[in-house]
């Protein structure tokens, strides 16, 4: 089955507000083994609604419409997909009742133009919206469907889910399910290029990556009748990832590095602290988003300039004097001198240049130094980092965890 959404509303258009609603119904259609082809977006404007229907129903089997329901003049969802498929729009009685009742009890009056909302196609079937006031509807004419959903996500979800979904798992042969993989310290192209083999021979499993900040993601997808066949499917294909990629492969689920790296510590029952520099304290607070994190961290000390660096972690003034507070020997001894004020299991630093400015010719902007002390270990990483400062930051947070994520595998 070949679906398409559109999402009708101006404020979508004009920006006014985030469009998630499209994702949402994207991914539980994807699950119910329902192709999404396109996604639309279309003003409160009859025509050009009317237009984008009909395209849609030349190209798919079922189009699932979000917004205009309400009870304004710019409200035309129903109206025109009554016009397009050639059904009038009457008075559905129920519906009629539970709007009645609804003003009843909220002790609110009634305006007339309330009645529109139970207005809906003949021969459709109604579906009550347990949160708020409009229904909707799916409408079935030359094996084509429409299903008519509220704007809010909130009203969307719950009708989608207490109605649709059933309805629809009914009509669909098969489930899609997919898995995603996550990479760090790899490119698309060079990833792409690793799996050529997989990805020029795929039918089902399929594979497609995807670029994000910093790392790149696979997802792997396949079809089948039912869930477990499915993931018999796609587990192969995984394996035969990990035997290819394992050094850049961080998580098969769709998780965030720092993500993967809280949940190692916590496991292992490794405590860890931070020296931060030029990231100023990012590194805490990414693993702070993580819940039960406190099992581990132990604190992170922000030593901006270079007398914190020797008062809280016993920098040595002539390392900083020959060497510059963006070294080697600085970040060694960032790290060491965390490890002996903390005790942590495993201590690290960062010190770098983030910009724009206060680069030089031998030390350039994003030129970063992590340190890292860890049992009998230490040692320290140098990255030339390119970008604006908000990247540079970012991206030695990305490889300070990895560097963590590696080191205590």
């Amino acid at each position: 089955m070949r679906a398409s959404i559109i999402s009708v509303g101006t404020e979508i258009l004009f920006g006014q507000i985030l469009n998630t609603n499209t994702q949402y119904l994207t991914k539980k259609l994807n699950g119910l083994g329902i192709d999404v082809y396109y996604h639309f977006t279309v003003g409160d404007n009859e025509k050009r609604l009317g237009e984008i229907l009909n395209y849609a129903l030349e190209k798919s089997d079922l189009i699932i419409a979000t917004g205009g329901l309400g009870p304004t003049q710019d409200d035309l969802t129903k109206e025109t997909i009554s016009k397009v498929m050639k059904t009038n729009l009457v008075i559905h009685e129920p519906s009629y009742e539970r709007l009645i009742d609804y003003f009843k009890k909220s002790n609110r009056f009634m305006n007339e133009n309330n009645l529109k909302q139970v207005y809906l196609p003949n021969e459709s079937i109604v579906l009550e919206n347990g949160c708020g006031t409009a229904p909707g509807f799916i409408l079935s004419k030359d094996e084509k469907m429409i299903t008519c959903l509220p704007g809010p996500p909130k009203e969307m979800k719950c009708m989608f889910e207490n109605y649709v979904i059933p309805y629809l798992k009914e009509r669909s042969s098969q489930v899609i399910h997919s898995r995603i993989l996550r990479f760090f310290g790899i490119g698309e192209s060079a990833l792409e290029t690793e799996l050529l083999d997989l990805i020029s021979n795929q039918t089902n499993p399929t594979l497609a990556t995807y670029a994000k900040s910093g790392e790149v993601s696979l997802r792997v997808t396949a079809k089948a009748k039912h869930i477990e066949e499915a993931i018999e499917k796609i587990n192969p294909i995984i394996t035969m990832i990990q035997n290819k990629l394992g050094e850049y492969l961080y998580s098969c689920n769709d998780e965030e590095l720092v993500e993967v790296v809280a949940k190692k510590l916590m496991k292992e029952n490794l405590t860890i602290s931070f020296a931060e520099s030029c990231t100023g304290g990012l590194l805490a607070a990414k693993l702070t988003d993580i819940p039960g994190i406190s099992s581990s961290l132990e604190r992170s000390v922000v030593t901006y300039s270079n007398q914190a660096k020797i008062d809280e972690l016993g920098v040595k003034k002539e390392t900083l004097e020959k060497y510059g507070a963006v070294s080697e020997q600085t970040a060694k001894e960032m790290a060491i001198g965390l490890k002996q004020r903390t005790g942590s299991d495993l201590c690290l630093s960062v010190t770098g240049i983030a910009g724009p400015s206060g680069g030089s010719e031998d030390k350039p902007v994003g030129l970063v130094y992590i340190g890292l002390c860890y049992k009998d270990l230490v040692l320290c990483e140098k990255h030339n980092i390119s970008g604006d400062r908000n990247r540079v930051r970012n991206y030695t947070s990305m490889l300070a965890f990895n560097k963590i994520r590696k080191t205590i595998s």
